[in-house]
């Protein structure tokens, strides 16, 4: 299989933090359908009867599901249907789509930092014995955002993985 080859300016800027921010959203969005399906095959061909039977294979699945939507959509074309409304595009360093080893390691370390923020979370909350301060958890996915204010506004899972999004306006 060929790398498709995308028409990007030379240097193209990283899409704003708001318009990130506006696809992540929408991405979630998307996502709701992603795990309702996953979790509908799970529990028919498990006969779970309820969430938290088979937990812990229940978040396994799911984890490679959602895995197998963003390598499917980044390796077609380096976008998600949130990332073409918003016209952000995930390239290599040399403005290609990114190989399918480079696009498992970005999902993997995407998930390193929104996962500490929820343990940092459950720990203060089981410090200060606050129950109610485990609702904190809902803004852990923002931590990915901490490392856009070094490194050119990228991720750091991007550039860890050695790949970038970019401002693909038409």
């Amino acid at each position: 299989m060929t790398t498709p080859t995308l028409a990007l300016p030379a240097d193209p800027a990283a899409p704003s933090r708001l318009r990130r921010f506006a696809c992540m959203m929408y991405e979630g969005v998307l996502l709701f359908a992603v795990v309702f399906l996953a979790s509908y095959l799970f529990d028919t061909l498990t006969q779970s009867r309820h969430g938290l039977m088979l937990r812990h294979a229940r978040q396994g699945w799911l984890f490679v599901c959602i895995g197998f939507y963003f390598l499917l959509c980044w390796r077609k074309g380096g976008q998600t249907l949130p990332m073409k409304t918003w016209h952000i595009r995930l390239v290599d360093l040399h403005g290609q789509v990114p190989a399918l080893p480079r696009l498992a390691l970005r999902y993997l370390l995407a998930w390193v930092l929104p996962l500490a923020a929820a343990a940092a979370v459950w720990t203060l909350a089981m410090a200060t014995g606050w129950p109610a301060s485990t609702s904190l958890v809902v803004f852990a996915p923002f931590a990915n955002f901490l490392g856009t204010f070094a490194g050119g506004g990228q991720f750091l899972h991007d550039r860890l993985a050695g790949t970038r999004l970019v401002d693909h306006r038409p």
